[in-house]
């Protein structure tokens, strides 16, 4: 993960001494008929006013490092996500839409975009709408080794299949999204900030010993209020957002480094290996050894 984020911060670390406005840059990573994908960095902050953009296709991005708010039309409402690192953005063409930084600088996104005939062909069949009616899709057992195989590949991963990548995310995405009932209720700013301050440590420190009680000390609110604030912005209660922090990160370094897996799983901020195997066939549906061998014979 470190290598991702290296990125992001290299490209901040250009914003400051230059000392023009951030801003979002893309650079294509492979293409074909009727799709895209793009790493997009962008190194906008608290001082940059978001714009109004638009999407010109289906868009699936997955969030790689940083976070900001996704603010878009849902219906006769403005909807507002926080998006965060292992969630997904989701667009719909013609769709207008602001990115916001209010609460920390910069992120890094890899953006898959689909024309509509060729994300219709890829779902047809599945009785889904071709059309997201959610803004985001938070971090999801579903959708763990998905990611983690984008990161891999934005990570350098030789022979990367961008393309079959692409269209697994596609069905998957579609199926889900079809499935979760649309927010009803925005969380208020407040909350966004102390999450967003919340989750950006959880990124750049992923084996902190991170507690519910020091997080919400850390939030200035009680435990219980802590936990609810934490679910209605990222729908996932601390625990869960934390120990996915931890197995993404164990994941790409499985696909990424020879590292022991005891030393990955350590490095991560497992304290028992036992514990770090059960948790992470519980995400991804084998064992870690399993897995690693499973991406070489990808590779092959």
């Amino acid at each position: 993960m470190g290598k991702i984020a290296a990125e992001l911060e290299r490209a901040l670390a250009h914003r400051k001494q230059s000392g023009r406005p951030g801003h979002p840059a893309a650079r294509m990573l492979a293409q074909g008929h009727g799709w895209t994908v793009e790493d997009v960095v962008c190194t906008s902050g608290p001082r940059d006013r978001s714009y109004e953009e638009q999407h010109s296709t289906v868009r699936i991005a997955v969030v790689a490092a940083g976070s900001f708010q996704y603010r878009a039309p849902r219906g006769l409402r403005i909807g507002r996500e926080l998006m965060t690192p292992g969630s997904l953005l989701l667009g719909n063409p013609g769709q207008y839409f602001e990115c916001g930084h209010e609460h920390g600088e910069g992120d890094r996104c890899i953006s898959f975009g689909y024309s509509k005939q060729y994300f219709q062909t890829l779902i047809a069949g599945n009785n889904t709408d071709l059309r997201f009616d959610l803004l985001r899709l938070p971090p999801l057992q579903e959708t763990a080794g998905l990611v983690a195989r984008a990161f891999a590949a934005l990570g350098g991963a030789q022979d990367a299949d961008w393309e079959d990548l692409g269209i697994a995310l596609a069905i998957q995405v579609a199926e889900l999204s079809a499935g979760i009932a649309p927010r009803q209720s925005q969380p208020n700013a407040a909350a966004i900030a102390r999450v967003t301050r919340l989750v950006r440590r959880i990124e750049h420190e992923p084996d902190a010993p991170l507690t519910v009680a020091a997080m919400a000390r850390g939030a200035r609110l009680s435990p219980y209020h802590f936990i609810r604030a934490f679910e209605q912005v990222t729908r996932l209660t601390p625990h869960q957002y934390l120990l996915r922090a931890r197995l993404r990160a164990a994941a790409f370094r499985l696909l990424d480094e020879p590292d022991r897996i005891l030393d990955i799983a350590l490095d991560c901020g497992f304290g028992d290996i036992s514990n770090f195997n059960r948790a992470f066939r519980a995400e991804f549906g084998m064992s870690p050894r399993a897995y690693r061998h499973a991406a070489n014979l990808r590779h092959t």
